[in-house]
């Protein structure tokens, strides 16, 4: 028998989309939380927003079928409740109870710099790479096929799988799977179909039950108008997900409604001329009748296949096979209720009505046919993409009439989830890019507006070319931020200084347009780690301005446009004061209403953001070393001692600021963001590194350095603790609602030294728990711990009087503390 693989799971969290993919062919996780092998961090299953407790699926699996000699073969990442695995990690394997793993883990990388899996062989903030194959056959790590009467039989092939996710504003809502699939065995696959399976549950993790995930709609979007092409629409084959009615509470939306929709998109196939199918089903496990799905009548060309009694869930490969490649586009589920027997569908289900009004769903969007020799790679990738607000209002589906559902389906907005996918499809291959230098750069379409009069009839005049496609050769790349600088924070009493250092900031250069484009940066803080909850402390960006020219042949009317980047006011005085030194030249003087004749030009100035560029003024950021000439060199390690700081930074990119005022006892989230000024002429607005990427907490409280020197005693606080002292009520507690609100009470320790042993007692001298406190070299937290009130035999604490011991290795500390519950 076969050593157990270890299936697990790595977790994407960089965008808008957190989503746990696995090394075993699936992503989501079963709505179970899972933990990330390396970094630590938990999703469960698929979470949009990011941070929301929204999830939207309950597992994804990517299938592959192919006729082998005489045998029909489909090898499936799961199928849900039939839990069936067939892919398996490469010589991954655990060894006995220690724990330790071989080859075949998780492998990351990063686009940036600043990450601790920074790589010049990276596509992604965010890319995670693994292996896996379907050669497996133990009865113990694959279920025997019931319905085709025998065990797992493998094609023989390797994937090699890659998934990417960006944080920029443009690109967050959508993480990209890029697949090899390699025959590793002696036959050639013949007629290989390829599908992505998901079942797309919608809920909120607070109604997680089939009361969250039994009321679903389903359907394709096949193209959506183009918001650039006149008169056009483009292609997006994406087969969605979302809850029927974003689930009001009382004719209202609140934290727990869904009103987002998530999909997939295939973004690249081995071949341009294949086959797809939409297909969807619902799933019952105890009544074949009422498992259903939309099913093409017979005809002689494509027959009828009874999938033993089932008209939706595919069982045992042949049936798998046979829906993979049975070319057909199901209706929407919204449309169940519909006869659709004259567009050649089966008549509606006796269950219609009930599935009409939202369901639990499966859906499954294939593509194929093609061979795959031995040896041979093949490529594919897909999109998984989300897009917000479908759901418009709240009572909208109220209106829902099951014989004429366009009532309610034109009411949803399809906008966002296009708009994402457009943009998936952009950042895997740049329309307009020639990436292999053959010449041709992709597929556009003009825009014309003027005809003229000839000899010969009338003409099209004054056109413009937009790209909507690329060359068909993958990029994986958009434009991005500048990176966010490094910074570090420094607490003291009812204060916290925030020093950043912004060399990578400020030279780094856009891998897409290829121009140092940095503007600025902002400093944000929050009582918790929710986006929502961040606010804007300040913000520093450069003086410059944005010129717009008047043109004559602008479409479809004449008008302003920008051509160019933006200018500072020294180049602006240069070009068209006096003289470099006109101090009298001042670009604000020149407005829309009021612009600037330079020869036959036409032009007006606007402010790249606030031009808020007082550095050092009060509430301003202030240049720790303003003095400081650019450096000689970028290369701390190349640089004059004077040019760097006591811990190797370069003086000349070094700012502070101080957050004032602040409450002592409660932990502040503090980020540092760096932004550019986007592309004026193309219309990418000023992109910015996220707020909710790499933010750090402190607590306004005394330094170690303070602790240290002063020798500062511990305390406790609340002290005492009362259950009834709506803690939770008044945000000190639980603001970011991850807890039960048992398991989120708090007794916090401050004024700790940077490595101790916190021992709590009871007053009959009971152990009670043990936390060690490990900072050996300080930090924002290093002088403050806290306690859940979960004793070490992981139980509630009870109400009584308590002691506490704060052992260091040169201070013995006690105290009291009282909890009353």
């Amino acid at each position: 028998m076969e050593e157990i693989p270890t299936m697990q799971f790595a977790i994407h969290n960089k965008g808008n989309i957190q989503l746990a993919v696995s090394n075993t062919g699936i992503f989501g996780t079963f709505g179970a939380e899972e933990p990330d092998p390396l970094t630590g961090d938990i999703v469960a299953s698929c979470v949009y927003p990011k941070n929301s407790d929204l999830v939207y699926i309950w597992v994804g699996a990517l299938w592959i079928g192919a006729v082998v000699g005489r045998d029909t073969l489909v090898t499936c990442g799961t199928e849900d409740f039939y839990v069936t695995t067939e892919y398996w990690p490469n010589d991954y394997w655990m060894s006995g109870l220690d724990n330790q793993f071989r080859n075949g883990a998780f492998e990351y990388k990063s686009v940036d710099e600043n990450s601790p899996f920074f790589s010049q062989g990276a596509y992604s903030e965010q890319d995670i790479y693994c292996e896996y194959d379907d050669t497996r056959t133990d009865p113990n790590l694959v279920n025997i096929d019931v319905t085709d009467g025998r065990p797992h039989i493998p094609l023989n092939i390797k994937v090699y799988q890659r998934t990417m996710a960006w944080s920029y504003s443009y690109a967050d809502d959508f993480i990209l799977f890029d697949y090899k699939i390699e025959n590793i065995g002696h036959r050639e696959l013949k007629d290989v179909y390829m599908a992505i399976y998901v079942d797309g549950d919608v809920w909120h993790i607070e109604n997680r039950g089939p009361g969250g995930w039994t009321d679903d709609i389903t359907g394709f979007l096949p193209e959506f108008p183009s918001p650039d092409c006149v008169n056009f629409t483009e292609r997006h084959n994406l087969a969605y997900t979302s809850d029927n009615d974003g689930d009001p509470t009382g004719g209202m939306w609140n934290y727990k409604s869904p009103k987002s929709a998530v999909g997939v998109r295939v973004i690249r196939t081995p071949s341009d001329s294949l086959k797809y199918s939409f297909n969807w089903w619902i799933t019952h496990y105890g009544d074949a009748r009422k498992d259903y799905g939309p099913r093409l009548q017979a005809t002689p060309e494509r027959p009828f296949r009874d999938m033993d009694g089932r008209l939706g869930t595919p069982l045992g490969d042949r049936n798998k096979y046979y829906l993979m490649s049975h070319e057909e586009f199901d209706y929407d589920l919204l449309f169940s209720a519909i006869d659709h027997t004259r567009e050649g569908y089966l008549p509606p289900h006796e269950n219609a009505v009930d599935y009409a009004m939202g369901w639990d769903t499966r859906i499954l969007l294939s593509f194929g046919p093609f061979d795959i020799k031995p040896g041979e790679k093949l490529p594919i990738t897909f999109a998984w993409v989300g897009g917000e607000n479908v759901h418009q209002n709240p009572e909208d589906f109220d209106s829902h009439d099951l014989l004429n559902p366009n009532i309610y389906y034109n009411k949803l907005n399809f906008n966002e989830l296009a708009t994402n996918s457009r943009w998936a499809s952009w950042v895997y291959d740049n329309p307009g890019v020639d990436t292999d230098g053959d010449g041709y750069i992709g597929k556009y379409c003009m825009n014309c507006f003027d005809t003229i009069s000839t000899d010969t009839g009338l003409v099209i005049t004054n056109c413009d070319t937009i790209y909507y496609e690329g060359d068909g050769v993958p990029d994986f790349r958009g434009a991005s931020p500048p990176p966010a600088p490094k910074f570090w924070l420094l607490p003291t009493t009812n204060e916290i200084k925030d020093r950043f250092n912004g060399v990578l900031s400020e030279t780094f250069r856009d891998q897409f347009s290829g121009v140092v484009d940095f503007e600025g940066y902002r400093i944000y803080y929050a009582r918790d780690d929710r986006t929502s909850s961040y606010s804007l402390v300040t913000s520093y960006d450069l003086k410059n301005y944005n010129k717009f020219v008047y043109n004559e042949n602008k479409v479809p009317v004449a008008g302003f446009e920008i051509f160019e980047i933006p200018f500072s006011i020294e180049d602006l005085r240069c070009l068209y004061g006096s003289s470099c030194d006109d101090m009298n030249f001042d670009p604000s003087d020149y407005s829309r209403s009021n612009p600037y004749y330079f020869g036959d030009s036409i032009f007006y100035f606007q402010p790249q953001d606030y031009n808020a560029s007082e550095l050092g003024d009060v509430g301003f950021i202030k240049k720790t070393y303003p003095e400081q000439p650019f450096p000689s060199t970028l290369i701390s390690d190349s640089a004059n001692a004077d040019e760097l700081t006591e811990d190797g930074y370069l003086k000349y990119f070094e700012y502070e600021y101080i957050i004032e005022n602040i409450l002592p006892t409660v932990p502040y989230y503090v980020n540092v963001t760096a932004f550019d000024f986007g592309s004026p002429k193309s219309g990418l607005p000023s992109l910015e590194t996220p707020v909710y990427n790499g933010a750090q907490i402190a607590f306004p409280l005394p330094s170690f350095e303070e602790v240290e020197n002063e020798n500062l005693d511990v305390y406790t606080y609340p002290n005492p603790y009362r259950i009834d002292g709506g803690y939770i009520e008044h945000g000190f507690e639980n603001r970011d609602r991850i807890s039960a609100a048992e398991r989120a009470m708090r007794i916090n320790f401050a004024n700790l030294p940077r490595v101790c042993k916190i021992t709590i007692y009871s007053l009959d001298g009971d152990l009670i728990r043990e936390i060690d406190h490990n900072y050996p070299e300080g930090g924002p937290t290093s002088t403050h711990d806290t306690w859940d009130l979960i004793t070490r035999n992981t139980q509630l604490v009870t109400s009584g009087l308590y002691y506490w011991i704060v052992e260091s290795e040169d201070r013995f500390q006690m105290g009291k503390l009282v909890i009353i519950m």
